[in-house]
């Protein structure tokens, strides 16, 4: 299933190299497919919409649109403990975001000069959740709540119905996050139909949200018409132990990430030979009592390791150079690595804090950089759905002395009519 190796530099470098080699380009038919969805539903709206959900989810709903009132008698129909637990992470995850709201800032110098910026919330966004076998109401709390911390005008979800049947759970969760309105429509035309706009579904400024590679490419190509969240890769977990580790726990929180997809990478760093050994111990036996054992097992087998190393430093080193979405760190005194792992998605510090626990409930977000790109992308947060301008004001005292000094610039640049703009100003000051 998994196997042991020493961790040497070498084998390091050659097994990110293999991680990186997950992340290929988009099949070329899978892009041409998309751009022709793309293209039709700019052409023809709600019609074209409507034909791919009777080609792809079995018929077209009606009513195809929900609002609040249709979310909460849908919400009444889950379990009350499910709707308490949704309701008690959506606290988590709210409180954890209020804390990144930026406010907007003005300042006044002694001469008379106003500068500031304004930070306001996107007027509309779009979400899109699958609806089907990967039904996650999770992700509907991590990609909604911080859009309406943000101050977004409008947000606007998007989810399969397959036969005409929405997924309850999802519909709950839209609920308790403040989503404003649903559209019962998936796939490529719906991300189409939230970059174009339709008849029924309005045109929106960014969508966000996870989905399969049609609807990953399409977002991939809608990109410039509106702003998306990120192109994610498969899942990934790297775990640095040391000789306190729990191995059961070690082998749990890799499997964790193992199963959701036979991409997904899960890697054990560690000092310890014994660790090592009896968390593949615990992986054997553990993953006979999954329901989804048979991924679980591809995906250690061709992206798992248990690697060895001499020392924490090398671990840390190893972590800094992978840059994976989730870092757990299971060491006697895991806060000291804080500011010693810089390229990381998300950070789970000691034996009890493991990745499900960010996945679903804690706060922070769970919506994160992928395949190496922690090293210069940060999780989903309110700032995603904020735009910021600038605004200045100068008084003519305060221009006087700033105008040979832009007009010099403006002129090295070879931008005559930006110096002109100056100099016409100074002859009359």
């Amino acid at each position: 299933m998994i196997k042991i190796v020493e961790g040497s530099a070498q084998q390091r470098r050659e097994f990110i190299e293999k991680l990186k080699s997950r992340i290929g380009e988009t099949d070329r038919q899978v892009e041409i497919t998309v751009a022709s969805i793309l293209e039709d539903v700019r052409r023809n709206g709600d019609a074209a919409v409507r034909s791919y959900a009777e080609k792809f989810d079995g018929g077209f709903p009606d009513p195809v649109e929900l609002n609040r009132q249709d979310m909460e008698r849908q919400a009444a129909s889950c379990s009350p403990d499910f709707l308490q637990a949704l309701q008690r992470a959506a606290d988590n995850i709210r409180d954890f975001h209020q804390r990144q709201k930026q406010q907007s800032w003005m300042t006044t110098r002694p001469d008379g000069t106003v500068l500031g910026q304004r930070v306001r919330g996107l007027e509309k966004v779009g979400l899109y959740v699958p609806g089907g076998t990967a039904a996650y109401p999770s992700s509907v709390l991590m990609n909604a709540i911080p859009a309406k911390i943000a101050g977004v005008k409008e947000l606007v979800m998007v989810t399969p119905a397959k036969n005409g049947v929405p997924n309850p759970d999802i519909l709950a969760a839209a609920w308790i996050a403040g989503v404003d309105r649903i559209f019962l429509v998936g796939g490529a035309q719906a991300v189409a139909a939230l970059a174009y706009g339709t008849e029924s579904i309005p045109k929106v400024d960014k969508i966000v949200g996870p989905g399969n590679i049609y609807v990953a490419t399409a977002k991939k190509q809608v990109y410039g018409m509106v702003d998306i969240d990120m192109i994610a890769g498969p899942s990934e977990i790297l775990v640095l132990a040391d000789e306190t580790a729990n191995p059961k726990y070690l082998a749990a929180d890799l499997m964790s990430q193992a199963e959701h997809d036979p991409m997904a990478s899960s890697i054990l760093l560690t000092t310890s030979r014994k660790v090592a050994e009896e968390t593949v111990a615990q992986l054997q036996s553990q993953v006979e009592t999954l329901s989804r054992k048979d991924i679980i097992c591809r995906s250690l087998q061709e992206y798992g390791a248990v690697l060895v190393c001499e020392t924490m430093e090398e671990a840390v080193e190893f972590a800094n150079d992978l840059a994976p979405e989730h870092l757990e760190v299971c060491v006697e005194n895991p806060m000291e690595y804080i500011g010693r792992l810089d390229n990381v998605g998300s950070l789970f510090l000691g034996n009890y804090a493991p990745e499900p626990l960010g996945d679903y409930y804690a706060g922070p977000n769970h919506v994160l950089p992928t395949s190496g790109t922690a090293r210069f992308f940060s999780p989903l947060s309110v700032d995603a759905f904020v735009k910021k301008s600038s605004f200045l004001y100068y008084t003519k005292e305060a221009l006087k002395p700033a105008l040979d000094d832009v007009i010099l610039l403006a002129e090295t640049e070879g931008l005559t009519a930006h110096a002109n703009s100056m100099q016409v100003r100074k002859e009359d000051l």
